[in-house]
């Protein structure tokens, strides 16, 4: 006899059933490289019809299909004898409480919501596979034990270790539990899950205290397993308690152990360790729900600087005016000082979605903190104490000095506002080495790090403020004395540096912010750039087709260009543009063009009109930043640009330069 279940001389064998043909290639695509013996079926009809000349190991399954539903298959799956272990994962886009019940209820296993996930199908599939395998060879030889006791007792001792060979020996955990739900015999994977002695695990306190976690419907199922209506129940997520607080996630198999007679004698539960699947389940979830934030911040942060473009050039414009009153010149200087700061806002959107223009260099992080102890000082206050932990020897970190600075006064600033009666803040720094682990709830890149901790003596936070800590926006300070940008702007940045920030705090105990940034190979931090001076401008004479779908930013960019000398063509899109520069092709000189544009954007209108005339410059315009946008559109960077907002001076200047190219 085989002293473990043999899961690996043939490939499963998966039977795929969807009428849309597409939908079976995808999940036939994304099962190929993992070896199995993949079949399908356009319809339920013929799915039955494959399950009965060759039971699979596995069936996916779609729900909404013409003829017999899944649902339907299911069920005649599951009240056959013959097949009613074979595992069933249904997939659907329905992702709702009655659809999952229904398919529960019908027999199903597991549940895919479309679109679905190659990482996440491949490991369910696995895991049910495994978990089919053990539940089977445990039926069969507990089935053989039963027949042997009754025929042969001399071959009585022999399947007696055979048996707990295959209990204690199995790599998941398995309790045998009474009808009263008491547990009565344990292997020894599940006493290393739980980090309990078998004695131990068998009092009913700490019985209790392990499984202390109410799953619904788990006591309705082993009720009806009891009473012979149901043969299995799985939960899929059970938390249990280990001995030292810390929890572990676990899938359920529970099946019932029957006399001869039929009569119930005890439960069998087979628990798989799942905590590192479920911490992989999660990373994913953040990091999507990031990259979703980012995005929408990206997008309200183009929109609005559009917006500042035209406020901010047309009160510039405005206060160039000698005619007008010092009122109301004093008037139009308070709409561009909110302008300005609501440009700063934007640039925090842009930085917490990581399309900021960072220039990383090797940097001295030690040299940095100790130049800015005197500014944090001022900035904190008396009342606050600040001390140094600096590491020496200190390796060079690569990171953007401006960007860094900015982060350390936002985490500083968070930490003074979280001591109003004063306290100490603790800088530290140290080199370090990371890798990837189930403690932290992102994928970690492996390798030397350079690491910046701000720790504080203040309130602390709740499990419930840090899972929303970095989102843009969130704030738990008064209304009107804070934007919520800080976290989520350093957030951007640390990100954007390839590096990681997390936060430890407990409520009444303080915080730790923790930032991790990429250590450089260099020894020396690079000296530092000399500014070059710039060349006055020239008289302008030139032509300029103007291209932007924005009408303000249109005309406010028209009405610099004509006041600088410039001979201004304008167009409200590419496909008006293209017919204008038909007519005036001679004598354009230059192509000033917002990026993105409904219909035809600017390197598609560049395109169309170098194919006419190949030497004519551009100088694109956007409100997204230029390394943005060459990720967006793909063109090369380098090429001539202007942010919005831009001011007078700063938009002839692109111009000017543009042309001189």
């Amino acid at each position: 006899m085989n002293p473990s279940p043999d899961v690996t001389e043939q490939p499963a064998r998966i039977l795929i059933v969807d009428d849309e043909r597409q939908n079976r290639q995808l999940l036939t695509v994304m099962l190929t490289p993992e070896g199995f013996d993949l079949r399908t079926a356009a319809s339920g009809e013929e799915a039955l019809a494959m399950v009965a000349e060759q039971p699979p190991d596995l069936i996916l399954l779609d729900i909404m299909m013409p003829g017999m539903d899944g649902y339907q298959v299911t069920g005649r799956i599951k009240a056959n004898l013959a097949t009613r272990n074979i595992p069933v994962i249904m997939i659907t886009a329905l992702d709702d409480r009655e659809a999952r019940m229904h398919g529960l209820s019908a027999g199903a296993e597991d549940f895919l919501t479309k679109p679905v996930d190659r990482a996440e199908l491949c490991v369910r599939v696995r895991n049910l596979l495994r978990l089919k395998a053990y539940g089977d060879y445990h039926d069969k030889y507990s089935q053989m034990l039963e027949d042997e006791v009754g025929s042969r007792t001399a071959d009585l001792i022999d399947s007696e270790r055979l048996y707990r060979s295959t209990f204690e020996t199995a790599p998941v955990g398995i309790v045998h539990v009474g009808l009263d739900g008491q547990w009565l015999r344990v292997n020894q994977r599940l006493c290393d899950l739980l980090s309990y002695s078998r004695d131990e695990l068998q009092q009913p306190e700490v019985q209790h205290r392990a499984q202390s976690d109410d799953v619904a419907g788990e006591a309705d199922a082993l009720r009806r397993m009891a009473e012979g209506t149901l043969d299995r129940h799985v939960v899929d997520e059970k938390r249990y308690r280990r001995r030292d607080g810390s929890f572990v996630w676990a899938r359920v198999n529970m099946s019932v152990h029957r006399d001869a007679a039929g009569l119930s004698q005890h439960f069998i539960s087979v628990i798989e360790d799942i905590t590192e699947r479920r911490t992989l389940e999660a990373q994913v979830r953040q990091a999507n729900k990031m990259d979703a934030i980012g995005r929408l911040a990206s997008g309200v942060a183009h929109d609005f600087n559009n917006l500042l473009t035209v406020i901010l050039g047309f009160a510039e414009l405005a206060t160039s005016d000698d005619t007008i009153s010092p009122q109301h010149a004093n008037e139009l200087g308070e709409i561009i000082k909110a302008a300005q700061r609501a440009t700063g806002l934007t640039k925090q959107l842009l930085a917490f979605s990581r399309q900021q223009v960072l220039h990383a260099v090797p940097l001295d992080v030690n040299e940095l903190i100790t130049e800015m102890t005197g500014m944090l000082g001022r900035l904190i206050g008396e009342h606050i104490h600040v001390t140094l932990a600096l590491a020496p020897k200190l390796s060079l970190a690569l990171a953007d000095r401006g960007q860094l600075e900015q982060v350390v006064m936002n985490l500083v600033v968070n930490a003074r506002d979280a001591m109003p009666d004063g306290g100490s803040v603790t800088i530290e720094t140290a080199d370090v080495d990371l890798e990837n682990s189930s403690f932290h709830e992102e994928l970690i890149m492996k390798g030397q790090y350079v690491m910046l901790a701000i720790t504080d003596t203040g309130s602390g936070m709740s499990k419930e403020t840090q899972r929303r800590l970095f989102e843009p926006f969130f704030t738990t300070k008064e209304t009107g004395t804070g934007t919520g940008l800080g976290l989520s702007t350093t957030y951007g940045i640390v990100k954007q540096s390839k590096g990681y920030i997390w936060v430890y705090s407990e409520p009444g105990r303080g915080t730790t912010f923790k930032v991790y940034l990429p250590r450089s190979n260099r020894d020396v931090p690079l000296p530092p750039s000399i500014p070059v001076a710039t060349v006055p401008d020239k008289v302008a004479s030139e032509t300029v087709l103007l291209v932007e779908d924005e009408i303000g930013v249109r005309r406010l960019a028209k009405r610099i260009l004509d006041v600088a000398g410039y001979q201004v063509v304008e167009a409200a899109n590419g496909d008006e543009a293209e017919r204008l520069f038909a007519h005036h092709a001679d004598s354009i000189d230059l192509v000033v063009t917002d990026v993105i544009m409904p219909g035809c954007g600017g390197p598609e209108l560049l395109g169309r009109l170098q194919a006419r005339a190949p030497g004519l410059r551009v100088l694109y315009m956007s409100g997204y930043t230029e390394q943005s946008v060459a990720q967006r559109t793909g063109i090369a960077r380098g090429l001539p640009f202007v942010q919005k907002p831009f001011t007078a001076a700063e938009l002839v200047r692109r111009v000017r330069e543009a042309l001189d190219r």
